[in-house]
C-alpha cells in the first residue's frame, strides 16, 4: 500500500527537524513524497540555507518560505511583518497555496499548545494550519490560490506528560512545558532506525548549535541520551472533514 504524502507546516527552520524530523525521514525513505513550509525567516537568510541543508538530509526536498518575520528576531524578514502580526487570512491564504501545489494526502503541524516550548510563532502556526488544512478543501474559498484539495488528515505534534518531564534538561528547567495527557496521544511513532538522519539534520541548523539554542544542547548530549529523548515523536490526529478514505491510507508510517 503506498505510504501517504506529507506536508509540514512549521514556523521556524529547526522546528521541522527537532519536533518531526523522524516522522519525515521515515515517510520519505518509504517512497512518500515530503515537503515542509515554514512560516518565518527569509529565503535570502543563512538559516533559509540551513534549512535547505536539513530538507536535504531529511529527504524532505526543497524549503517552501512564507517568508514573514519572526516573533523575537526582527532581522529574520527585513521589512517584513512579524507572522504573529500578519492578517490571519493572508497567511491562511498563502499557506493555502502550498497545500493546493503539493496536494499532500496528510499534514503535520504543531498542537494547540505549539508544542513543548509554547512559542508564541509555534501557537500560531497551528491556528494557521488548522484553518488553511479547511480552507484548501473549499473551492469558493481563494479561488486563485489552485484548484481544491482537502487532506484527509492532521497531525499535531505534541508531547505526553509522561515523557515531558525527561526532556527538562534540554528545553531549560526554568521554562515553562506544555504537554498533554497521555491518553489524547493517538499516534507513537518509533523513529530510532531515522535518528541518525534527524540528529544529522537537527545539527545542520549550525546557526542555533553556535549560540546554544535547542540544537546545541543536543550537540553536547552523549548518543545514548539522543535516543533516549528524541527517538520517539508523538502526534494527536485530527480529521479535518468527514471522508471515505481508508484511515490506513492517512497514517503516519508504523
Amino acid at each position: 500500500m503506498p505510504v501517504p504524502s506529507l506536508l509540514a507546516v512549521f514556523a521556524h527552520p529547526d522546528d521541522e527537524s527537532l519536533t518531526a524530523g523522524g516522522v519525515l525521514a521515515r515517510h520519505a525513505a518509504a517512497g512518500a513524497r515530503v515537503a515542509v513550509v515554514t512560516a518565518t525567516w527569509a529565503a535570502d537568510t543563512p538559516r533559509a540555507a540551513e534549512l535547505a541543508d536539513a530538507l536535504r538530509i531529511l529527504g524532505a526536498g526543497t524549503p517552501r518560505m512564507l517568508g514573514y518575520a519572526d516573533a523575537r528576531v526582527p532581522q529574520s524578514a527585513p521589512g517584513r511583518a512579524r507572522f504573529c502580526d500578519a492578517p490571519l487570512d493572508e497567511a491562511v491564504r498563502r499557506l493555502v497555496t502550498h497545500i493546493r501545489d503539493f496536494r499532500p494526502e496528510i499534514m503535520v503541524t504543531n498542537d494547540a499548545y505549539g508544542g513543548l516550548t509554547g512559542h508564541p510563532d509555534h501557537v500560531h502556526t497551528h491556528r494557521v494550519a488548522m484553518l488553511a488544512a479547511q480552507a484548501a478543501g473549499l473551492e469558493q474559498l481563494y479561488p486563485d490560490a489552485g484548484a481544491p484539495w482537502q487532506p484527509r488528515a492532521l497531525y499535531l505534534a505534541t508531547h505526553p506528560h509522561s515523557a515531558a518531564s525527561a526532556l527538562k534538561d534540554v528545553v531549560g528547567a526554568h521554562k515553562a512545558m506544555y504537554s498533554v495527557p497521555d491518553d489524547q496521544v493517538t499516534a507513537t511513532v518509533d523513529v530510532g532506525p531515522w535518528m541518525e538522519q534527524k540528529m544529522a539534520a537537527v545539527l545542520a541548523h549550525r546557526t542555533e548549535v553556535e549560540r546554544g539554542a535547542v540544537p546545541g544542547l543536543i550537540a553536547g548530549l552523549p548518543q545514548e541520551d539522543r535516543t533516549r529523548l528524541f527517538s520517539t515523536e508523538w502526534y494527536i490526529r485530527h480529521t479535518p472533514v468527514c471522508v471515505s478514505t481508508p484511515a490506513s491510507q492517512t497514517e503516519l508510517t508504523a
